[in-house]
């Protein structure tokens, strides 16, 4: 059976994720998008793999495609707070989506 991995990576890591993919001999397909509350360009890569190799591909996105931790000021709501809250917001990393296929054809 086939698997059909789509994978949302933001436009700066893709070529890290793209090079890993075929460096293992995978191919993607890509076009670029947008979305997410700030509307960032990302790429979004299409994958065909066989069933055996859905972990093999998952680890190639995962370890090419981290999220970052980044730390934001934010107005205190807190009427006796001494000043802004620490907020903790996550950038980048990939969300990917799987799907069974059912056929492949190519013309």
């Amino acid at each position: 059976m086939k698997k059909m991995v789509m994978a949302i990576v933001p436009r700066a890591e893709a070529p890290r994720v793209l090079e890993a993919l075929v460096a293992a001999r995978y191919t993607a397909t890509f076009s670029e998008s947008r979305g997410g509350a700030l509307r960032q360009a990302q790429e979004t890569l299409f994958i065909v793999v066989d069933e055996v190799d859905l972990e093999k591909t998952l680890a190639i996105i995962r370890d090419s495609c981290r999220t970052k931790i980044a730390m934001e000021s934010a107005e205190a709501r807190d009427p006796y707070s001494l000043g802004p809250l620490p907020v903790t917001t996550e950038l980048g990393g990939a969300v990917v989506f799987i799907w069974d296929v059912d056929r492949v054809e190519t013309y």
